[in-house]
């Protein structure tokens, strides 16, 4: 792909992605835009073996945009990253087609394995702010991962993860995120189980209250009923 082409797709990106974006002029300044287009060029010399020149254009970018893409890196065509500041991705990763990545996030390594280290994000996955998945296993493709999750094992295809550690809540969800950006409206089992839990204390509290006004009416007798 020519370069022309290239900045053609990555403005049509941003601004598909991003409701702030209000002209293709403003993408040149966006951080996302300028990284992957550093980056692209330092995964060339990568390649090539130049790992210092690979490395100098790439921490000259982290330094400007606060997103650290290591070179080594494996990216498809159409990542997205909003905002960017704090985002880390290892040297091992590999990314798919049409991601989407929140400030905050890492996809890093857990410090004991060797060769591939960092993790496998599938065409079209979305990892919200803050979230970070580390080691090497697969997110399937569409798949989601709510803000601040950790997530430390495979995911599979059509999935939405939230928590630390990572748990799967929803699966089959098979909206492509390059369409569904809402990083707030997923499944909490926990704030569900703590909603179960209310409800049980207060239907509980009024069967007790029943009871303790049935023993009153008792003693005056003035209940005929069975305790």
């Amino acid at each position: 792909m020519g370069i022309i082409s290239y900045i053609r797709e990555e403005i049509q990106v941003i601004r598909e992605r991003d409701p702030a974006i209000k002209s293709s002029l403003e993408v040149l300044l966006y951080p996302s835009f300028k990284v992957i287009l550093r980056y692209r060029l330092a995964h060339k010399l990568y390649l090539k073996k130049h790992y210092f020149l690979a490395r100098w254009i790439s921490q000259r970018a982290a330094r400007k945009t606060g997103i650290e893409i290591h070179p080594g890196a494996t990216i498809g065509k159409g990542l997205f990253i909003d905002h960017g500041s704090g985002v880390i991705i290892g040297e091992t990763t590999v990314i798919g087609d049409n991601v989407t990545l929140y400030q905050g996030v890492t996809l890093g390594g857990t410090g004991k394995e060797q060769g591939k280290r960092h993790p496998t994000l599938m065409d079209n996955v979305m990892v919200s702010a803050g979230a970070k998945i580390l080691g090497s296993f697969t997110i399937g493709e569409n798949s989601k991962i709510g803000a601040g999750s950790v997530v430390l094992e495979e995911v599979p295809p059509n999935c939405t993860v939230v928590g630390v550690p990572g748990r799967i809540v929803r699966m089959g969800n098979k909206k492509v995120p390059r369409s569904d950006m809402d990083q707030i409206h997923l499944p909490d089992p926990v704030l569900n189980d703590i909603r179960s839990l209310q409800e049980e204390n207060k239907r509980l509290h009024e069967e007790l209250k029943d009871m303790v006004k049935c023993m009153k009416c008792f003693e005056k007798g003035e209940c005929n009923e069975d305790l």
